[in-house]
C-alpha cells in the first residue's frame, strides 16, 4: 500500500474541478486539493512563458497512477500537462489507510 501524491496544474479553476469530480467519482483518488492560482514561469519551445495556473495535489496510491494519469490527460487542454508523482514515505498512519480505503472499490 504505497500512497502518491500527484501534482499537476490547470490553466482555470473549471478544469481543475472537473478533474477532481472525475477521480473522485471513478475512485481514482481519494482527495484532491485544488489550491490558489499562482505564477508558472517557465521555456516552452524556446520561448520563456510566464502563465497563471491551478495547482492541484491528488492524493492515491501508487497502484492507481496510470488511471490518474489517463484521466488528466484526457481533459487537460495542455498538449504537455504537468504530471509527477511524489512518494508519501511516512505519513499519519491512519490518514494513509483512510486515502487506501477510499481507493478501493466498494461493491
Amino acid at each position: 500500500m504505497e500512497a502518491i501524491l500527484i501534482i499537476t496544474n490547470f490553466p482555470d479553476k473549471t478544469s481543475a474541478l472537473t478533474l477532481a469530480q472525475k477521480l473522485i467519482e471513478r475512485r481514482a483518488a481519494a482527495c484532491i486539493n485544488i489550491l490558489a492560482e499562482s505564477t508558472s514561469i517557465y521555456r516552452w519551445q524556446g520561448e520563456t512563458e510566464v502563465s497563471n495556473e491551478i495547482p492541484v495535489f491528488i492524493k492515491t496510491l501508487a497502484k492507481h497512477y496510470r488511471a490518474v494519469e489517463e484521466i488528466i490527460k484526457a481533459i487537460h487542454p495542455y498538449e504537455l500537462p504537468e504530471i509527477i508523482a511524489v512518494p508519501v514515505k511516512l505519513g499519519l498512519p491512519a490518514y494513509i489507510q483512510w486515502v487506501a480505503d477510499e481507493v478501493t472499490n466498494h461493491s
